[in-house]
Parts: C-alpha cells; structure tokens; sequence
C-alpha cells in the first residue's frame, strides 16, 4: 500500500467519532449485532472520507517528488559496464553519456551533425605530415596526422572518496588495509569525498587505459591501427605486469600521445583520419583520473563489487547516487558542474518551435533523473499514460492507443491529445539487414550463379510488408548500406536500388516474384529444384533464440523464401555459440543490425570493406565480403571530406554492393517518442546521448495533470459498503426485536 494511502487512512480513523472507532479496532469474530452496525456505519464513514483524500494512491514515485526538478524514465536492461573504456552499448549509454565528458560533442540543435567542443576549450588544432614527418597544408598531402587538443581549465570531478585528502594533503583511501575495508560494502561507506581539477593528463590517461589489455576496450584493436604507440604500449604493458603486477600505467609512456601542458595534450595518428574527431566525441575518449584506478585496484575492492563499472567517476553534469540495476537507478546533479550553458543558436525553424527560450543559461535544468527497471511494456506504458513517466517509446501493442491514420497520415490518437502528449519522430541511423556468408560454397562467393541466387531472395523477402506487419509502417525498406540522412545515403523515399526494384524518378516498385524466379532458375535452380537433390533447395539461417514475437519473424521469413521454392531453416542458438559460428565462418545466413557510431559514410560502408571480414581478422565485416574494386573505392573515399568527388566513389561502391547482393538491405526504423506537454526542450538527436542536461521540467504542471488523472474511484467500494448496510440493518432489527420480546 502507498505511503500517501496509509497516511489518510489514519488520519481519518483518529477524526472518527470514538463510537465508530472502536469496532475497527476490534478483531473479535463475533462481534454482537450493535457492533457490527457500527462496524458498517464507520466503514461506510471511511469510504465516503477517503474519496475526499489528496494524493495519488498509484503513485510509485515518493509523495514529495511533484515538488522536486526531477526526471521519471525507465531501463530495461541491466547495464554491464559503467567505465568508459569498456561501455559501448545503448542501455549503457543513457547513464555514462550523462557522467562523462569527452573533449567534444554534438550540437544539440545544428543539423545537420555538427562536432562541438565540451570539456574542450575550442576545436581542435588539426596539423598534417607527409612521409618524411614535414607539416604540409593539405590532407591529400599528408601521410599522418596530429591532434592538438586544450581543454577548459577550472572543470572539477564529481565528490568522489578516491580525490579525498588528509589535512596533509595525503589521498586517504589509496592504501588500505584489510581492517580498513572491513566495514565497507559500498562507495557511500566512505565517509569522506573529494574532488580536483580537470588536467590534460587525464585525458591521456584513459587513452593509455585503451590499451591496457587488463581493461579489455572493445575498441582497442581499432586505434591500434591508428594511434602511433598504442600496440607497442599494450605490449609493454603485458610485459611490465609479469615483472611488477602493480606497475602504474603513468609510470609508462606511449609514443603518439603526451600532455604538452596543464591544459593541453596531442594526439598522433598514423595516417590521416579525419574521422577521429568523431571518435573523440565519444565516451571512450573522456577524461579519467589516475586516482580512481589507484582507489578501486586495492586488494578487497572487487569481492566488494566497488569497481569502476560500477561506481563512476566524471566530470560531467550528472553523477549515479543510487545503482540497484534490479529496480532503480538515479543520477544527481554533480555539484561542481558549471561551465556549460544551454546552445544561443540551432537551425532555422527552432526558435519558433521554442527550442531557443533557454539561450545561454546554465545547464543542467533538471537535478535528478529516476530510472526505474520495467522488463514489461505495458506496465510501462501505462505508468506513462498516468503521468508517472515523463516520456515514452512506442511498442507494437501500444501503437494502435498512441496513433491513428487521418487520410494516410499517422497523426495522435484523441486520447493522447486530450492529454496534451506530444510526439517527435526521426529516422533512426541504424539499418537492419540479413547477410550471406561469402564464404559459404552456396549463398557466397562472386559466381554469376551465387550472384543471381542472393538477387532472386532480395526481390522475394518482401521488407514493404515486414515493415507494415511487426513496425506498423515505423521505418522505411534501405536500398543501400548507408542510412538516409547520413552522406551518401539521400533522403527517405528518394533512393531506389534497381536490383529490387522498379525505378521511376522517386517512385519505385518491387520486383516480381516471377522476377525473382527467373533469376533463380538462371542460377540453376528452376523453381527453387537443387538439381544436386531433385529436391528443394535448403538454406540455412542462423539466428539466436527469442520469445513468441521472434517466432513470428521467423515464421515469416520462412514464407519468403518459400515464395519461390526455397526452404529455409532455422538455426537457433545461445549468443556465444551464435558468435562462434559467425567468428568460424560458419553460419550461412544471419540477421544484423548497425547504427551509427558517428555520422559518416565510412562508418557504414566499412562493414563491406574485405580486410575487416569477421573471419580473418575479426572486424566488422560479418558476411566477409571481398571485392577488389569496392576495396579500392573505399580506401580512395574512407579519409576524404565531403564533396562531389566523393559522392561520386560512394555511388559506385553502392552499385557495385547491390550487384553483388551480400546483404538484404532490410529497413531503416522510425522512431517515434511520446512526451508530456511539462517536458521541454525535445528535438530528436539519433547521435548524441548526453542530451539530458537540455532538458527541462516543469514540475507545478506535472503535479496537477497526475492529481486530475489519478483520483481514486471509490464508488464501488461505496456500493459494497452499502449493499453490507442494507443487509446488516435488517438483521439488527430483527435481533432487537426477538430480544424485547424475550425470545433470546
């Protein structure tokens, strides 16, 4: 029962009259005939008194919280790591973007995508080199480049029992004893915290964590292709750790990177990459300081689970106060978080849509955000609806509530807008397709015959209908490897890959299936007959198990390819042997999924590109695709800027990939967010995932539209109640009356 329910009601039984009061306080079973009167005259006096009590009896929040800045929002997921050398993964993302702080991010409003500085003082300066280390003036001239980063001085670190010091200016948790930890199961058990300013040092600190082989980053091998000194570092790391275990890694220094200043530090790579700046837009690359591994590599603190991943520790506006991953989770505004204001400037239209009102004053708005753990969506949702969650998604089961279609166009349901709920949309920078491993001896390979079979299955799994059963029409079939609204990928609807289908202008149609057979009688097998068995040919989809809707999917892709001949079987595992037969090369045909890790072409058409295949050398290349002319496009466009030209070499590396078919490009979801009119400062943001210092809530409002929505209906109760009175008087009577006249 709520706290606010148990408060009223013992507010109303000490208001009852005495005579009333004292049946509800007997548990005598029999109770004489007065007494059960008054038992009902008092409940019935409860009942109609309750209906006047204040407060929202469902409330699952603390009563005093409609008074607070605080954000009500939901996970569902168990984050798995909360250090920023190891995190790379949504769920985890909506916590540590909040925490940390790279030296650059996202403008909140720009589009499209714009890199600005955070913890950095300005944008980086970007010097180039040729092959002889000489500084040249072009890009195009240059075989290494290096990036010169300042940073903003007087930035501090959240309160954290790894900064504090003793009056002598000692760090007082750094060298522990056994006694000393003996009492201590969580950060909150130290009672003393302190804090520090922001150094370049830091910066280069946690660069040196990626390669620790001890962190296990999963971006590791990746900038150990880039970064100069970073697999060498990792080497001497290995070798330092068997001649010391407790070697620091400040006591160790890496060739392409070094603090320069108090304020400012480089980084060197070893080529030319202009999309590093992305990278260091991302949480991998934020600050850590050398305290707080000194403070949680202590002998006792991992059985005690205070580790990093579990315990934050950052610079940004947010720090986690409460980590209970199996019912909440809770950021506070870090108290020494003051040198960011909310953007002056956006793109046309956003100071009419009111996204400028807070121009240029200090962020955080919000103090506190709640997550609460919610496995099930409709409990979620209908949290939502009552005003509990300040923002919602929106499921297949609740599409049909949240939406309606008004001369084709998805506009609110009526309930919604009685309620004042708003909705944002955007296309998301994620594709979902199904590969073919080009090593299989019958889906792979660049045979006409392997060609034209992955042709003839790309027209038949029909994604226009898949959208339109599971997505109820949110997302948008892609007709090539790159997203819309990422360069190279056009605008929704204006892009048509001619393998599939029928291209008109903007206007395009799907493929036959008798299309689609002809092509597969071509590759030998008239109506989907293996001439090797006579029988219809079997292909193989390997996939991980799932609930009742994963079923449906497969059910239905089954269909698909049984429109022309083919069967096809499922192949359902657990996710580590899934990952071992796409690491062996030894699944046929998979599902998979990529969203943008920064907003460029490179990011996407890289997942094609040969010398990352999955089984060779364990990249991103999950169907180990290998054409020499898409790998020499690639290597000509993956470091140019933007351009004519380079629209021109992504154009046919996109031709050559639809002939090539080693995909079913699949769909490009739609999401849609559903807010309540408190929420402020929404503009969809499918980069950035530190946004929630922009946003803003007007508590007062909330509070009212919870009270209207929330009453407790108690005429039932009433009802009841009296159905009991009408019962009980008679049989009072009755007893009266026997008893006067002396029968009992």
């Amino acid at each position: 029962m709520h706290q606010n329910w148990l408060n009223c009601i013992k507010t109303l039984k000490n208001s009852l009259p005495s005579a009333s009061r004292a049946p509800l306080q007997s548990a005598d079973a029999s109770l004489r005939a007065p007494q059960r009167l008054g038992a009902a005259l008092a409940i019935l006096s409860l009942s109609m008194a309750l209906a006047a009590c204040e407060g929202q009896w469902n409330n699952p929040h603390p009563e005093n919280a409609s008074d607070q800045t605080v954000l009500y929002d939901s996970f569902r997921a168990r984050p798995k790591h909360l250090d920023p050398a190891r995190s790379y993964s949504s769920d985890e993302a909506i916590f540590v973007a909040q925490i940390y702080e790279p030296p650059f991010q996202y403008h909140f409003l720009k589009r499209p995508y714009q890199v600005v500085p955070r913890s950095a003082a300005n944008m980086p300066e970007v010097l180039w080199r040729d092959a002889e280390g000489n500084l040249v003036d072009e890009a195009s001239e240059a075989t290494s480049s290096e990036y010169i980063i300042q940073i903003q001085p007087d930035i501090h670190y959240q309160p954290h029992p790894a900064l504090a010091k003793t009056e002598e200016g000692a760090y007082r948790y750094h060298d522990l004893s056994a006694d000393a930890l003996s009492d201590k199961r969580t950060l909150s058990d130290f009672s003393a915290q302190g804090t520090r300013e922001l150094v370049a040092d830091d910066f280069v600190y946690q660069i040196k964590r990626l390669a620790d082989p001890a962190v296990q980053s999963p971006v590791s091998g990746l900038f150990s292709r880039y970064i100069k000194g970073f697999a060498d570092f990792t080497k001497a790391v290995s070798e330092q750790r068997e001649a010391n275990p407790n070697v620091s890694l400040r006591d160790l220094e890496m060739a392409g990177v070094e603090a320069l200043d108090r304020y400012r530090y480089r980084i060197e790579l070893t080529q030319v990459y202009p999309q590093f700046l992305y990278w260091l837009s991302m949480n991998f690359f934020a600050p850590m300081p050398w305290e707080a591994d000194a403070f949680y590599q202590q002998a006792g603190m991992s059985e005690r689970n205070i580790v990093l991943d579990w315990y934050p520790i950052g610079t940004g506006p947010y720090m986690l106060t409460e980590n209970n991953p199996n019912l909440r989770m809770v950021l506070e505004r870090n108290p020494h978080f003051d040198h960011e204001h909310y953007p002056s400037e956006g793109e046309p239209g956003d100071r009419e849509a009111g996204m400028l009102a807070d121009a240029g004053k200090p962020l955080p708005f919000i103090d506190k955000a709640v997550y609460s753990l919610e496995k099930e969506q409709i409990p979620y949702w209908n949290k939502f609806l009552q005003g509990y969650y300040d923002t919602s998604g929106v499921s297949s089961d609740s599409f049909d509530q949240a939406f309606q279609f008004s001369a084709g166009d998805l506009e609110l349901a009526p309930e919604m807008r009685e309620k004042h709920i708003e909705m944002v949309s955007a296309t998301t920078s994620l594709i979902y397709y199904t590969g073919f491993n080009m090593r299989d001896e019958v889906v792979g390979g660049d045979s006409q015959r392997a060609r034209l079979l992955r042709q003839a299955i790309a027209i038949a799994v029909d994604y226009e209908e898949y959208i339109s059963i599971f997505l109820n029409g949110r997302g948008s079939p892609a007709q090539a490897p790159i997203p819309p609204g990422i360069f190279g990928g056009g605008e929704v609807g204006s892009v048509c890959n001619p393998v599939v289908y029928h291209c008109d202008g903007d206007r395009r149609q799907r493929r036959s299936i008798e299309e689609a057979k002809k092509r597969l009688a071509r590759a030998g097998y008239p109506d989907g007959i293996d001439p090797k068995t006579g029988k219809a040919l079997v292909l193989y989809l390997d996939t991980l198990g799932g609930g009742p809707d994963r079923k449906a999917n497969l059910q239905w892709i089954m269909k698909q390819f049984d429109k022309i001949g083919i069967k096809l079987v499922i192949r359902s595992t657990d996710y580590n042997r899934f990952r071992e037969k796409m690491s062996n090369g030894t699944a046929q045909i998979f599902q998979w999924g990529w969203g943008a890790d920064y907003p460029d072409p490179e990011n996407f058409l890289f997942l094609l590109y040969g010398p990352h295949s999955k089984v060779d050398t364990q990249g991103e290349n999950a169907a180990n695709y290998d054409n020499p002319a898409f790998n020499r496009l690639f290597q000509q466009m993956k470091n140019m800027e933007n351009s004519p030209e380079r629209l021109a070499l992504i154009e046919q590396m996109i031709e050559i990939v639809r002939e090539d078919s080693p995909w079913l490009f699949g769909y490009i979801p739609k999401s849609y967010v559903l807010y309540h009119d408190w929420y402020g400062n929404v503009k969809p943001n499918t980069m950035a995932r530190n946004t929630l210092k922009y946003k803003t809530i007007n508590s007062q409002r909330r509070a009212e539209q919870q009270a209207r929505w929330n009453r407790p209906v108690l005429w039932p109760f009433a009802v009841l109640v009296g159905l009991l009175f009408i019962v009980v008087v008679p049989a009072v009577i009755s007893y009266r009356r026997a008893q006067r006249k002396g029968v009992l």
